[in-house]
């Protein structure tokens, strides 16, 4: 008889973001994660609470894969390199889970239901360009502004070439490089731009 496989929360919640990159949400039910696991279906309930439960959780840890990558591209980089940095791992975790992205973007300010947890992990993305974009002399709402337009730029962007909606033959690395030094020139002279690498 073989040994019975040990399923933990942490494997649960990743086997179903599996499930998600390989099928999409529409793919991804209780029914059909029990069976990647081979468990019954009911047996989820021991590390998840239901479906509402298994999406929190992949909000959670996609919010938490996006900051760790911001995060590490941030560090020892400051003003426009920064940027430059921050952006292309935004990009680049949108364009390597595309369907977990999706539960990033569950805003904590649309929820009917406070949690802090889930907060404080969305919120140090916000704080990592709020950071840069602060040394450009940027503060309150002007920063706010700021943080909000380079992320409606990476997002739009990699959207789309997750969704193959730039069929030109052109180098979409060189078109992204050029909006971002638009976006970058729209910021307060660079040269106030605190000098030094960030830390976190």
């Amino acid at each position: 008889m073989s040994p019975k496989k040990r399923i933990d929360k942490d494997t649960v919640i990743r086997t179903a973001a599996a499930i998600l990159e390989k099928g999409g949400a529409d793919g991804l039910s209780l029914t059909r994660l029990a069976e990647k696991l081979g468990i019954q279906t009911p047996s989820l309930y021991n590390h998840i609470d239901g479906l509402a439960g298994l999406q929190r959780e992949l909000s959670l840890l996609s919010a938490r894969n996006l900051a760790n990558r911001m995060e590490q591209a941030a560090i020892g980089r400051s003003g426009s390199q920064a940027i430059l940095a921050i952006a292309q791992a935004y990009r680049e975790y949108i364009k390597s889970a595309p369907a977990l992205y999706q539960y990033t973007l569950r805003a904590s300010g649309n929820r009917t239901q406070k949690d802090p947890e889930l907060e404080a992990v969305e919120e140090r993305s916000v704080r990592i360009v709020l950071v840069v974009v602060e040394s450009f002399g940027l503060r309150g709402d002007d920063a706010i502004h700021a943080v909000r337009g380079l992320r409606s730029l990476i997002h739009g962007f990699a959207s789309l070439e997750v969704a193959g909606g730039f069929g030109m033959p052109l180098d979409c690395d060189e078109s992204f490089r050029r909006l971002l030094e638009i976006y970058i020139r729209g910021l307060p002279d660079s040269s106030t731009a605190q000098a030094g690498g960030l830390s976190f």
